[in-house]
């Protein structure tokens, strides 16, 4: 069975995470769906960062929970992938709006008007100063697009069983990814996890590990694995029933996966 392929942070093996531009390109390389990671910025806007400070991605030493919209929309966040694009003559001009910071409500937005199905893995970023503010808010979100229905093209994601409790009790209909980066955690999770939520554990585990994706195929959860970015690393995923491979490559992997007639 041919798992869906989701674009993680966007096609960010060959663009900046978290971009709008990384995310057109997945979209336009024919992901099934792409991830983002929320945070909550000081005005209470969610916003496609994944690290806590900005030091990585957009060269500043701020922190996205104690900064406005408006001041992180003035960082540039694509020049750490390609720090000598500005002494390239020939390079084509760059739109810059594809390279500052992404809300979450136009990556939606862009989801939602493309025209095809594609579906939005979220994941809820913790420990964070704002609590359960953050699934509040992404719920609200979410709520008036409409997409806390059944068959919305949605599901939430966090390492926090806390966060996804909260997301259930928030909006039941909601799908929820269980993540799981140590095998260790995987006796006690077993025991708490919804009986509808799937789980999702990092590559690298399962390839430590390798019991773990029988032990978690058996109590009948269905498996989303990040971050599958090689022909080894999608085989076990075949190999194991793997329903997503989340993915900073997702023209290659959808490329994979027609070679191996899939």
């Amino acid at each position: 069975m041919r798992p869906q392929v989701v674009a993680h942070r966007g096609a960010s093996h060959d663009n900046a995470e978290h971009t709008l531009r990384a995310y057109v390109a997945a979209l336009d390389d024919g992901a099934d769906g792409v991830e983002c990671d929320v945070r909550l910025t000081a005005d209470g806007h969610l916003v496609c960062v994944h690290d806590r400070d900005l030091r990585r991605t957009a060269g500043s030493r701020g922190v996205v929970s104690t900064m406005e919209l408006a001041e992180l929309d003035e960082l540039d966040f694509a020049s750490w992938k390609n720090p000598w694009a500005d002494l390239d003559d020939e390079a084509p001009v760059r739109d810059d709006r594809l390279d500052r910071v992404l809300t979450l409500s136009t990556l939606l937005e862009t989801v939602a008007d493309y025209d095809r199905r594609v579906e939005v893995a979220i994941e809820t970023k913790h420990p964070t100063r704002y609590g359960g503010l953050v699934e509040r808010r992404l719920v609200e979100q979410l709520r008036r697009l409409g997409w806390d229905r059944p068959g919305a093209p949605v599901r939430v994601m966090s390492f926090s069983w806390t966060a996804l409790q909260r997301v259930e009790r928030l909006a039941p209909d909601l799908q929820l990814v269980q993540l799981l980066d140590r095998a260790r955690q995987w006796p006690m999770l077993s025991q708490v996890v919804g009986p509808g939520w799937v789980v999702g554990p990092g590559i690298e585990t399962l390839t430590e590990h390798h019991k773990l994706g029988k032990r978690i195929r058996k109590t009948g959860h269905d498996m989303h694995v990040w971050t599958v970015n090689t022909p080894a690393q999608l085989d076990l995923c075949l190999e194991l029933g793997v329903k997503a491979v989340i993915t900073d490559r997702p023209a290659y992997l959808l490329d994979l996966l027609d070679q191996r007639g899939l």
